[in-house]
């Protein structure tokens, strides 16, 4: 399901509708057929005009066995075209999900437009004359799937030809299968009077340029690549496997010619280990992850703190506590990356607001990470990650310079080096590439004295370093907050009473429940982060002109009390940790509630 959701998305995209995906899949390598935990989906949503979010309520659900009808059944409109595998609604596989008859027969799926189809046994019998087992057969059914509904929207499916070829490239019986299911599902929705109605969808009126459709952890490995080319120097990634990081992983190590070097490590320390050990060699250190591998790397973050040295640490958060559920999403790290560590440890954090945000917010992690010589968390999620929408391909040159000047001489009277000796813009400290003559200095955990670098354990010392330390992340200069208030920009009106605040990726619910109640006549505003520490200068003031500041988080308000504590604004948490993204119709409602009533 998640190669035909992808596929159809492809194509789509090709087409140049605007498009927002929700890939939904169990966390199991063989989830137990047939049952409602081993339910993969895959959500898209695409228009002839610019969406927020992969949509709410399906217009269409293609149930290839009764479990998934069950799980996706209450998120469907009435009247929504249902369209079912018959060949899977066998006795046995009704009682999986404890269904005593077949809701095909019992009137249950009245409000809806059913489309009976025995996909399976179709694609068999289009396969038959290829001499293919059975088993191959069948397998091919997602494909039939793709072409009906690839006719059903008017996709061209060109491309899922070429993908064939090249997937199975060294399996050519495996290509004529594929390819002839395909064409058969469009056979038959051409062919068929089951289906009354075809659809086209206009491309979106999108900016001139070169677009592609990419997924967040595509995007942020691209945005470390090019992080590397803009600093002119190599990137070193240190990892081990984590759900919903691993992308990461496998997308960067397709990029060797750009200087990228990836190292699968056998476990989360030895990862960030080496990731620091490459920055204090003079490489742009990254080690991407997920909740449970940033706590067992908050030792090697502190270091990293300590040491002063630039790192790149990427939460692709997914719902905890411990293993959790793997593959669904929340935003419930921010206090762990905030204040994750033992002692005063301040580091920089953002998160992108979408899936192509994630290159340029990985761009930006870097930028902070190589001038002020501290680590930076990047705080994606999964459905951030997973999720897909056209990306515009921004040109290199246009692109900030982000190249750092390592220390290449003593910086001293005397010919000495100071390691601690701060830059008075941005109270970094010299980089010094280990090696390099006369520029041999202390390094380790332990309190470094102030300029020397020597281990010190005077209690003035030991103060000045962990105020200069924070003074230096408080110290970095970051956007400030834009707010989307549009009554505000209009001539002799105030603008709205109600502020929505977002990070991460509640953007776009967020974006299309305001958009939704403004086109109702109701005035709110909406602002959201990408830099969570330091925060926007500006943000104080901004929350203070609004009587009322929601903020909508999946978590249980962690945001909402960073808000209270600093700028003592009695921000409202609207709070949802199921592990599923929040829609735009609970929030919209919410929001009205708010609105009108205060």
């Amino acid at each position: 399901m998640q190669l035909t959701g992808d596929r159809f998305t492809s194509e789509t995209a090709q087409l140049g509708n605007d498009i927002s995906t929700l890939p939904n899949f169990p966390a199991e390598i063989r989830a137990p057929a047939g049952t409602l935990p081993g339910v993969s989906s895959f959500q898209v949503h695409f228009a002839d005009y610019d969406i927020l979010t992969p949509g709410d309520a399906p217009n269409v659900l293609v149930a290839m066995n009764p479990a998934a009808l069950k799980a996706n059944l209450a998120d469907l409109p009435a009247g929504a075209d249902i369209i079912v595998n018959t060949d899977e609604f066998t006795r046995r596989n009704l009682a999986k999900v404890g269904y005593q008859v077949s809701p095909l027969d019992d009137g249950s799926l009245e409000s809806y437009a059913v489309h009976p189809v025995a996909l399976t046994s179709m694609t068999v019998g289009a396969l038959a004359e290829l001499g293919v087992s059975k088993k191959d057969a069948e397998r091919a059914k997602n494909m039939f799937a793709l072409g009906l509904l690839s006719w059903m929207y008017s996709r061209p499916f060109e491309s899922t030809l070429r993908f064939l070829e090249r997937k199975f490239a060294k399996r050519p019986d495996l290509v004529l299968v594929n390819k002839t299911a395909l064409q058969a599902g469009w056979n038959y929705g051409e062919t068929t009077e089951s289906f009354t109605v075809r659809y086209e969808v206009k491309p979106a009126r999108m900016r001139p340029g070169t677009y592609r459709n990419i997924t967040g952890n595509q995007a942020l490995a691209l945005g470390l690549v090019a992080s590397a080319v803009r600093s002119k120097l190599p990137l070193f990634l240190g990892a081990y496997p984590i759900t919903p990081a691993s992308d990461i992983l496998h997308e960067l190590s397709k990029h060797k010619r750009f200087g990228v070097t990836t190292v699968q490590a056998e476990d989360e320390i030895a990862a960030i280990g080496a990731a620091l050990g490459a920055s204090y060699g003079g490489a742009l250190g990254v080690t991407t992850t997920s909740g449970p591998g940033v706590a067992l790397k908050s030792e090697t973050i502190s270091l990293a703190i300590a040491l002063e040295l630039p790192l790149v640490i990427v939460d692709v958060q997914r719902a905890g506590p411990s293993t959790g559920m793997p593959t669904k999403t929340e935003q419930a790290d921010l206090n762990m990356a905030l204040y994750g560590r033992h002692g005063e440890a301040p580091l920089a954090v953002i998160a992108p607001r979408s899936p192509s945000d994630c290159f340029h917010a990985a761009l930006e992690a870097s930028r902070i990470a190589l001038t002020y010589r501290t680590p930076v968390i990047l705080l994606s999620d999964n459905y951030v990650a997973n999720g897909s929408e056209p990306w515009s391909l921004p040109s290199v040159d246009e692109l900030p310079d982000i190249s750092v000047a390592f220390t290449t001489a003593p910086n001293a009277p005397g010919g000495h080096f100071l390691p601690y000796l701060r830059d008075p813009e941005t109270l970094a400290r010299p980089w010094a590439i280990p090696g390099t003559p006369g520029l041999e200095h202390r390094i380790g955990g332990l309190e470094k004295a102030d300029k020397t670098g020597d281990i010190s354990y005077d209690p003035a010392n030991h103060e000045h370093m962990v105020r200069i330390r924070q003074a230096r992340i408080d110290a970095i200069p970051v956007p400030d907050v834009d707010v989307e208030d549009p009554e505000a920009n209009l001539s002799g009106q105030d603008g709205a009473r109600v502020l929505v605040l977002g990070w991460g990726s509640t953007y776009g619910p967020i974006g299309a429940a305001c958009r939704a109640l403004r086109q109702r006549g109701l005035s709110i505003a909406q602002a959201h982060l990408r830099h969570l520490a330091p925060l926007p200068a500006n943000l104080g003031e901004v929350l203070a002109a609004y009587e009322k500041v929601v903020v909508p988080e999946m978590n249980l308000g962690q945001l909402a009390s960073v808000i209270r504590s600093k700028y003592l604004i009695d921000a409202v948490p609207f709070n949802q940790v199921n592990g599923l993204p929040f829609t735009a119709a609970t929030l919209e409602s919410m929001l009205e509630d708010v609105v009108k009533n205060g």
